[in-house]
């Protein structure tokens, strides 16, 4: 069982196969690197307290990264994790995520269709956890929406609304760099990845925050759908505060 540390989350919904929450950011979806710091899973675990103790096995299925906000899917026993991963194995879930850009797309939608692979398999690279558009790289798709355009202190930006067809590590992030629109406050893929280890050795500093103009990057998981029981489920998450402010502000 995780470290039941205090974490800050929304239930939307529950059944005796899954749990639903709303996570914030940076939250963490579950401990890292033997760390003991405030996790989603930990703080699960401890709402289902009682559950746990009599058997309760709990499995992430949508995992997130610490900087994402928005919905987590969270299966209660063995056998609805496998059938939910088997859903999601055969992209039958539906996932919809709100990203706010740089600049204004010239499309209202479009399709990024490009591989990607680890930058690190293919020329020497600083940062292990990099993706980059590569021809050898993975099969991967993400469609995308234009919801709004809007400008604030003389600058572009657009909440773009994504739907990756697959789920590739930094997919989506990748996917908009490689557009032209990279994604407002990524430390790792707004430029060639300098602000990331910047941040490493320094913290937030007002120099990043020039820059970022934003502590995280401004990804929200704002919609699932899935298949369950002969019908469809969906869950929704509203724009995550912070970047309401932003986009608003």
């Amino acid at each position: 069982m995780s470290v039941h540390a205090v974490a800050d989350f929304r239930v939307i919904d529950e059944s005796d196969d899954w749990i639903v929450v709303d996570k914030p950011a940076p939250l963490i979806v579950h401990p890292a690197n033997g760390k003991t710091e405030p996790n989603l899973l930990g703080g699960v675990e401890t709402l289902l307290m009682f559950e746990m103790e009599n058997g309760m096995s709990l499995s992430i299925i949508t995992r997130l990264d610490r900087e994402t906000s928005g919905v987590v899917l969270i299966a209660k026993h063995r056998d609805a994790a496998r059938t939910l991963s088997q859903i999601f194995e055969r992209r039958e879930a539906r996932k919809e995520y709100l990203a706010v850009v740089h600049g204004w797309p010239g499309f209202d939608t479009w399709t990024n269709d490009s591989p990607i692979l680890r930058a690190g398999e293919v020329q020497p690279a600083e940062i292990y956890l990099r993706q980059m558009v590569h021809p050898a790289g993975r099969e991967c798709e993400t469609g995308f929406s234009v919801e709004h355009r809007l400008e604030r202190g003389g600058r572009q930006f657009a909440v773009v609304r994504c739907f990756p067809k697959t789920g590739r590590m930094h997919q989506i992030r990748v996917h908009l760099q490689h557009s032209g629109y990279p994604i407002v406050g990524d430390k790792l893929y707004s430029g060639d990845g300098s602000e990331y280890l910047e941040w490493t050795r320094t913290g937030w500093t007002d120099s990043l925050q020039e820059r970022l103009l934003i502590r995280r990057h401004a990804l929200h998981a704002a919609a699932l759908g899935v298949p369950w029981g002969g019908l469809e489920k969906q869950w929704i998450s509203p724009l995550a505060a912070d970047l309401e402010e932003f986009v608003s502000g």
